[in-house]
């Protein structure tokens, strides 16, 4: 007698029976059509196929991607150390993450050290600087000389021999005739000038600038050779030149800039285009801006004379203020410029002077202050490449008035990265900037080579002691 099967309808089966069914055609699977009839999907519509089996590509890729990035990560490692000692990972509290941040390089600490003591060491007076005196972030920033009677004259001889002979090794352009010396001697002041503390990048790109501009014609090489000898302690640029702020020798030619009257080739004008977001000014006579805080400086402001360096004719003022190298930052204020000096070339890079040797001696943080209201002023640190930072409501009360004040910040990274490069192309041209990159990379390696080479002799030194 044959069996008969009795087959029991879908709709009666159970859920759990049907999956069972279902799997149980999983052998007899040979291709996708297969597949979508093992699932009871064989009637669908095409589209509704697709995007089911889309899904299910997504959705392994997505685990195998995770699994990935877990395993990469050392998830995977962590839980079975874990596992291994018994204690249990959580998230670093705040104490701990405050432990764990990266500690400042060694050259910036050792300068914050050197700053701290050279310039602020026992000092609390409020205002030190008087007629005839700078400030000591204003001799810390000024090119270092030899005439200078301290301890830096040594440093000075050492830097400038050393310097002198590397430019002999490979002078930065051809000599002039008559002048075999000439490139070799701009270079090794330079350099010099630049003091001890500074980075040796900055050294060697300063050093390279001044002695091509220095070596372009006798002419040019007299000029420069005859600043050196008159004002040693300028910082020199291509378009300007900065000389430390003295009240008897640029108080008058200030005013007459900035007074309003007509001057030199200059139409009469508002003298509150110059002074009517700053503190102080208009001032009746060279006199009473002599006595204001453009000249009366806090012991920690520095001051510097904006100078043509074609003409030689003022251009106006810039002002370091709240130094504070404790913790590497200073606020470059707004250039004092007559009205057709401003957003010039000159105002650019007298504050690319000033940043590059900050930046130099180690500062990390410089910002500007602007009054949220001074549409001009906010154009300056947008052309020097300051990040805007925020605003202070009711910050200052100028002129018995309320100022908002906006701040830009600039940091030494985003200097190194990129700021630098930006101003130098801008000033000198794409050609000077990416040969300037060019010759601090090279300087960079002939420095290593040497550096290795001195710590090899002194191992052979040591070990000849040994024997």
């Amino acid at each position: 007698m044959a069996s008969t099967t009795t087959t029991i309808p879908s709709s009666e089966l159970t859920d759990l029976q049907k999956l069972l069914n279902a799997f149980s055609h999983i052998t007899s699977i040979t291709s996708p059509t297969d597949i979508l009839a093992a699932f009871g999907l064989l009637d669908m519509p095409a589209a509704q196929k697709y995007g089911i089996i889309f899904g299910c590509l997504t959705f392994t890729i997505t685990v195998i991607a995770v699994i990935s990035l877990l395993y990469l990560g050392g998830s995977f490692k962590r839980i079975e150390e874990q596992a291994k000692s018994g204690e249990l990972v959580t998230a670093p509290d705040s104490v701990t993450q405050r432990r764990r941040r990266p500690l400042l390089l060694e050259r910036l600490l050792e300068g914050r050290e050197w700053m701290m003591q050279t310039n602020y060491g026992g000092q609390n007076r409020k205002v030190v600087a008087t007629e005839d005196e700078y400030t000591n972030l204003t001799k810390m920033l000024m090119t270092t000389a030899p005439s200078d009677k301290s301890d830096m004259s040594k440093e000075y001889e050492e830097n400038y021999i050393k310097a002198y002979k590397r430019c002999q090794d490979k002078p930065g352009g051809a000599i002039l005739g008559g002048r075999p010396n000439h490139r070799f001697e701009a270079y090794a002041r330079a350099f010099a000038g630049c003091g001890s503390h500074t980075s040796l990048n900055y050294r060697w790109s300063y050093a390279r600038m001044y002695e091509s501009m220095a070596g372009e014609s006798h002419k040019s090489d007299e000029r420069y050779e005859s600043l050196y000898k008159e004002r040693p302690h300028d910082i020199i640029g291509k378009t300007c030149r900065l000389e430390p702020l003295l009240a008897s020798r640029h108080s008058q030619e200030l005013w007459k800039i900035t007074s309003g009257n007509a001057c030199n080739e200059h139409k009469a004008y508002n003298p509150d285009e110059v002074w009517g977001f700053l503190d102080c000014g208009p001032f009746k006579n060279a006199q009473a801006l002599q006595e204001s805080d453009v000249f009366q400086l806090e012991h920690t402001a520095a001051g510097f004379a904006i100078v043509e360096f074609v003409t030689d004719r003022l251009v106006g003022v810039v002002h370091l203020s709240k130094d504070d190298p404790k913790n590497l930052s200073v606020q470059l204020d707004l250039p004092i410029v007559k009205p057709t000096s401003d957003g010039s070339i000159e105002q650019l890079e007298a504050c690319f002077l000033l940043l590059d040797r900050l930046f130099a001696y180690g500062y990390r943080r410089i910002q500007i202050c602007v009054d949220a209201l001074d549409v001009r002023g906010k154009r300056l640190p947008q052309r020097l490449g300051f990040t805007q930072e925020g605003q202070i409501p009711k910050h200052m009360i100028v002129k018995d008035a309320n100022r908002d004040s906006i701040i830009y910040g600039m940091l030494n990274s985003d200097w190194d990265k990129g700021a630098r490069s930006f101003l130098l192309k801008k000033l000198h041209g794409a050609a000077f900037e990416k040969a300037d990159a060019a010759i601090v990379a090279k300087e960079e390696a002939v420095e290593d080579q040497e550096q290795k080479l001195r710590e090899k002799k002194e191992a052979e030194a040591k070990a000849n002691t040994k024997k």
